[in-house]
């Protein structure tokens, strides 16, 4: 959900459908659903095709994708004071404007663990750079017969390795 009044304001019909409140996103996703529900998650503070690339075929995995995004408050924990480039409704925008996205909600925990046990989603998905027994509500998923995926992670494609070439040709004036 947009909190930036403004932004709310301007944002075509298209996104601002597909950006979801807590309460929204559990009352259309939730275990009560009739469709295989896809959650991944993540601060996709810059998208770039290693992004888009896993969210292509996570939503290629169920009926529906819902991309569960760190708020602002979250990144910064996570990832430190310089964090996030973007804010959460901008990141949110961009995520809602692509085409295998069917749904965003922001979640403001470190992890989306309580947002996993409220959707109870089908399939759970993650890059490759993390092991199974890192990843925050496998259990959950798969008790309740659901499974995780792993998409393979794209070597160099990184948002961290993009900060860091941008801050590299900042330096140097290119």
């Amino acid at each position: 959900m947009i909190k930036d009044k403004q932004d709310q304001e301007v944002l075509p019909e298209m996104l601002r459908q597909k950006i979801y409140s807590r309460e929204a996103a559990r009352r259309e996703f939730g275990p009560d659903r009739e469709f295989r529900l896809v959650f991944t998650n993540g601060c996709f503070d810059v998208l770039h095709r290693g992004h888009v690339e896993l969210l292509a075929r996570a939503r290629d995995l169920g009926d529906r994708l819902l991309v569960g995004l760190n708020g602002d408050d979250s990144v910064r924990r996570l990832k430190g004071p310089g964090r996030p480039l973007q804010s959460e409704d901008d990141r949110a925008a961009c995520l809602a404007g692509l085409h295998a996205v069917d749904a965003v909600v922001v979640f403001d925990e470190d992890t989306p663990a309580e947002l996993i046990a409220e959707l109870q989603p089908d399939v759970l998905v993650k890059g490759g750079d993390y092991a199974p027994d890192q990843i925050v509500g496998r259990q959950t998923v798969e008790e309740r017969g659901g499974r995780l995926v792993i998409i393979p992670y794209i070597e160099g494609i990184s948002t961290s390795a993009l900060i860091e070439r941008m801050a590299r040709a900042s330096e140097s004036g290119s």
